[in-house]
């Protein structure tokens, strides 16, 4: 049996983390651009519009847009959601106010990212509620650096 205080269990992770894809928005409401690779700075993903800061990168769980989808009523892909860096394979909400590497990249995971407005506009009727509670996450960059699709994706 595997035993620990609360701590040490909330710091183990069943597995690494995948970056599954990096998405870009050049300009605001503009389309969402994927790309195989790219460069995090303080600013965020290079080519982006993004921000400074604490949401300098937004962040989404690959798993919850099954989820979204079933809500929906129908399927959903990545790039509706306008998040940068799609992850699977290790629980972004575990990870919350703690850091990840991500290729070359240290990311503090700051917040949850509340759906935006757009959400009823992309993906219907229904779609802001849908994606509460699996919108993501946003994070700041502490170590800028390249990143790739492929990239694993551990915590620490």
């Amino acid at each position: 049996m595997i035993a620990g205080s609360l701590a040490e269990m909330m710091s183990r992770h069943a597995q690494a983390g995948r970056l599954d894809a990096i998405m870009l928005r050049p300009v605001r409401r503009g389309a969402v651009v994927p790309v195989a690779g790219g460069e995090v700075t303080d600013a965020g993903l290079v080519g982006d519009h993004g921000r400074k800061g604490p949401r300098a990168v937004t962040l989404l769980q690959a798993e919850h847009l099954d989820v979204i989808a079933a809500l929906l009523g129908r399927p959903v892909a990545a790039g509706d959601l306008r998040r940068n860096i799609v992850i699977c394979g290790i629980n972004l909400a575990a990870l919350r106010k703690g850091r990840i590497r991500v290729g070359a990249v240290v990311l503090q995971v700051e917040g949850p990212c509340p759906p935006c407005s757009r959400m009823e506009e992309v993906l219907g009727h229904g779609g802001y509620s849908a994606v509460r509670g699996h919108g993501g996450w946003y994070a700041s960059a502490v170590t800028g650096g390249a990143v790739a699709v492929g990239d694993p994706v551990v915590a620490g």
